[in-house]
C-alpha cells in the first residue's frame, strides 16, 4: 500500500476504491483472452481488461502485486474524495471511461527481468499506438530515468494512453480510457494510482 501511497493517492480514496472493487469483482474470474494486435494507424479501444503476456510472467516474479479497475461510475464516487484538486483535474477525471492499475514489486533493485519488460514495450508498440517517453535527468524513482507513455489517437482525439513506470523494484502499468488531451493526462498523475511521471520532458520516443 505504500507504494501507491508514495504516488499521490490519498488513503481515504483508496479505501472507498478498493471497497467498491472488491465488492463488485466476481469470484475466481477467469483472465480475458489476449486480443491480437492493431495493426498500425488503427487506434481501436484501450483494452482496460488485458494486460500484455510478459506482465504475467512478471507477476509471477513479484513478491507482491496490486491489481484494480475502476469504471466511470466508481471514478466518479472516487473523484469527491480526491483532496486538493483543482478545476483542471476535475475536469480530466470527469472525461475518463476507466482506469485499469496493476503495480508490481520485487524484493531486491534490478530482479524484474528487463527482457520481459521489453517484451511489455514490444505489445504496446504492436498495437500501433503514439509512443511518447518522459525523461529526467537525475531519473528520480524511474529506472534509468525514463517512462513509457502511449497515447491511443484517434485523429487529433485522445482515446486513451498506457502509462509504464520502470523503477529499480517495483513495475506500474496504467490504462486509462476517455477522451482526453496530453494536457488531462498531466493533471491525472499521482491519482488513483497513476505514477508522478516527468511530463514536462515527454517527447517522441526513438524508432527501432
Amino acid at each position: 500500500m505504500k507504494y501507491l501511497l508514495t504516488w499521490g493517492v490519498p488513503v481515504l480514496s483508496l479505501a472507498f476504491i478498493f471497497g467498491c472493487v472488491l465488492a463488485q469483482a466476481p469470484p475466481d474470474s477467469a483472465a480475458p483472452p489476449t486480443p491480437p494486435p492493431v495493426p498500425s494507424g488503427d487506434a481501436g479501444p484501450v483494452p482496460l481488461e488485458w494486460v500484455p503476456p510478459a506482465l504475467t510472467q512478471l507477476s509471477a516474479e513479484a513478491t507482491s502485486r496490486s491489481s484494480f479497475t475502476l469504471d466511470r461510475t466508481l471514478l466518479t464516487a472516487a473523484a469527491g474524495l480526491v483532496a486538493g484538486s483543482d478545476q483542471e483535474t476535475k475536469d480530466a477525471i470527469n472525461k475518463l471511461d476507466g482506469v485499469s492499475v496493476h503495480i508490481l514489486q520485487f524484493a531486491v533493485p534490478g530482479a524484474a527481468d528487463p527482457d520481459l519488460i521489453d517484451a511489455v514495450r514490444q505489445a504496446y508498440h504492436l498495437r500501433g499506438w503514439k509512443h511518447l517517453v518522459s525523461t529526467t535527468s537525475a531519473g528520480g524513482p524511474v529506472h534509468n530515468g525514463k517512462a513509457d507513455v502511449w497515447l491511443v489517437l484517434d485523429g487529433a482525439n485522445v482515446r486513451g494512453a498506457v502509462i509504464l513506470i520502470d523503477s529499480p523494484k517495483s513495475l506500474a502499468l496504467v490504462s486509462l480510457a476517455g477522451n482526453l488531451s496530453p494536457v488531462d493526462l498531466m493533471h491525472l498523475r499521482g491519482h488513483f494510482g497513476i505514477p508522478r511521471f516527468d511530463g514536462d520532458h515527454l517527447k517522441d520516443a526513438p524508432t527501432n
